[in-house]
């Protein structure tokens, strides 16, 4: 990889982390405080550290876990269409598969992609 392919990639993964901070907190009404997004061939993965609410901070203290993390999940499913469309917007390749998961204590969530086959160059046809 030359360093100009490192930059691209970098600042793609920034982006990625912005993008998906900005639509956590518009959905939660708070982002993260950290987010670092892994690209690797076909597959990108966002960690997120310190996402959840003050109420949400208040139930998990109070041993109400699943309820947060219930929660959780159905923001996550009223997300996927927005983070999907944004790593689609940046990387200029099709999602297959988007899958979301959070860990409440401590606080980590995990936004993985997976990217369908990129169409690359035609294989030329064949011949009889």
């Amino acid at each position: 990889m030359t360093s100009t392919d490192t930059t691209i990639a970098g600042s793609k993964a920034a982006d990625i982390s912005n993008m998906v901070v900005r639509l956590t907190s518009q959905y939660t009404g708070r982002g993260p405080t950290k987010a670092r997004t892994y690209i690797n061939d076909d597959l990108v993965t966002v960690v997120l550290q310190d996402s959840l609410t003050k109420g949400e901070r208040t139930l998990v203290a109070h041993a109400h876990h699943e309820l947060v993390l219930s929660t959780r999940r159905a923001f996550q499913q009223a997300m996927q269409a927005d983070f999907v469309a944004g790593i689609q917007e940046i990387l200029g390749r099709q999602v297959g598969a988007f899958l979301s998961a959070n860990h409440a204590d401590p606080d980590y969530a995990v936004e993985i992609f997976i990217l369908a086959p990129d169409a690359g160059p035609s294989a030329p046809a064949a011949s009889d």
